[in-house]
């Protein structure tokens, strides 16, 4: 397979101080070590299979800093500048963007100017990573585009819409976060055999005989994918087969990221099987198979949302969680933050897990959005003390309605209280305007 010739662009003040909101630790990892996960993003989350870095550029304010995440450092601001020669040992050509206003460092100007020169160059460049949450830089997408070149936009934050809209694909903070700790994709099962993966060690090989499946690989996946579906007398576990598909398809799996599509699931979903229905551990077809046990309609897929809460769910993509799980949610967060040294990656598992031992069916996806959004409405889930479930609901919710606002929702006073009410966890709490049925979490 020929490598995607690639072009990288890292707004870092932008990239860094969205990590940092984050994961504070996993975010100097990222400034110190950019080799590590420049490596895996060679051939991760990729459009048409492994990148070759021809251009690695790395836009820094050389006097910027933020308050130091270590109240035990010995001083109170990190200074970019200090990471500076590990992006120069990456390879990457770093290039000083001062401040040219109160608040701006000239550095999406330079970005702009720089990508349009290559787009010109005579050598053909098949992808654009624009590493940044900058809407600023949406008409640079555009034109891009416009010129049939593939785009990855790399933001830990919540960019705008129409700016994550125009690429073929989306990189978000988790996602940059699973790469430096060499994790799977929050959607996608844990399964016992990629401890060995995790550890370090190489994929399995492919069997001599799969040699005319490998030539097909996603055509190979879903034939055995629809033969478990068909023959299946019972709800499928996610995990098992997934393992099964690992076990045969697992080089492929890893150099593709599920073909494409990120996860397991979301290659599952691209195969249209009929009458399928998913949650967080299970996959069954509705005309032929029972809900799981213990599965009911409030926790399962076909939750009902009031009007407002579906409104929002759909501008900002919140989790479109049965009213009943907010609160084990928030609960679980709180736990992990006051009993281990946090890590987001960590602490999506470990919640869902917890959460799944209570009957709650939650993925990690929806973890990491509450564990983000709460960050960004002011209490950072790494807090210390750590944060109790009553201040990481808040802070999550508040969130929820500047996001609303701040994307030109009209979102009446009755319908905000719905929103806070529903989030709270708390069903006395939530007036009733209308209902409109749930959709897949």
């Amino acid at each position: 397979m020929t490598p995607v010739r690639a072009a990288l662009y890292l707004d870092f003040d932008n990239v860094f101080s969205g990590l940092l909101q984050l994961d504070p630790e996993a975010a100097i990892q990222f400034a110190e070590e950019p080799r590590l996960w420049l490596d895996r993003l060679t051939s991760s989350l990729t459009v048409d299979g492994d990148r070759r870095w021809l251009v690695l550029r790395c836009y820094m304010n050389p006097a910027g800093w933020v308050p130091h995440p270590d109240t035990g450092a010995s001083g109170p601001r990190l200074y970019f500048s200090r990471f500076r020669p590990s992006f120069t040992r990456a390879g990457f050509d770093v290039v000083d963007c001062p401040r040219l206003a109160h608040t701006k460092n000239g550095a999406d100007i330079r970005m702009v100017v720089d990508a349009m020169d290559t787009l010109s160059m005579t050598s053909p460049y098949d992808e654009f990573v624009i590493a940044s949450g900058d809407a600023d830089m949406t008409a640079l997408l555009v034109r891009l585009r416009a010129a049939d070149r593939r785009t990855t936009i790399v933001s830990p934050s919540d960019a705008a819409d129409a700016f994550t809209a125009i690429a073929d694909r989306l990189v978000t903070g988790q996602d940059v976060l699973e790469l430096l700790q060499a994790e799977p994709n929050v959607d996608q099962p844990v399964l016992p055999e990629e401890a060995s993966a995790d550890a370090g060690e190489s994929p399995p090989s492919p069997r001599p005989s799969d040699s005319a499946a490998l030539e097909q690989p996603f055509e190979a996946f879903g034939s055995m994918v629809r033969d478990r579906y068909s023959q299946a007398l019972r709800p499928l576990n996610l995990a098992s087969l997934a393992g099964e598909v690992r076990t045969e398809l697992g080089p492929w799996i890893t150099r593709t990221g599920w073909f494409g599509a990120g996860s397991f699931v979301r290659a599952v979903e691209l195969l249209d099987l009929p009458h399928l229905r998913l949650s967080q551990h299970w996959l069954w077809d509705a005309s032929r198979h029972e809900a799981p046990e213990g599965l009911t309609e409030t926790q399962g897929l076909q939750a009902t949302l009031p009007q407002p809460v579906s409104k929002v769910s759909a501008v900002l993509n919140l989790p479109r969680l049965p009213q009943s799980s907010w609160r084990p949610l928030y609960r679980v967060l709180a736990d992990y933050a006051g009993t281990h040294h946090f890590n987001l990656t960590e602490a999506t598992r470990w919640s869902r897990d917890r959460l799944a031992e209570q009957g709650v069916d939650v993925s990690r996806n929806a973890v990491a959005f509450v564990a983000r959004g709460s960050s960004y409405g002011g209490c950072p889930v790494y807090r210390q003390p750590a944060p109790s479930a009553e201040e990481i609901s808040a802070a999550f919710t508040n969130n929820v309605l500047r996001r609303a606002e701040a994307a030109a929702m009209e979102l009446t006073a009755e319908e905000s209280d719905v929103i806070q009410a529903w989030l709270s966890g708390e069903p006395e709490m939530v007036p009733r305007i209308s209902e409109t049925p749930g959709f897949r979490t």
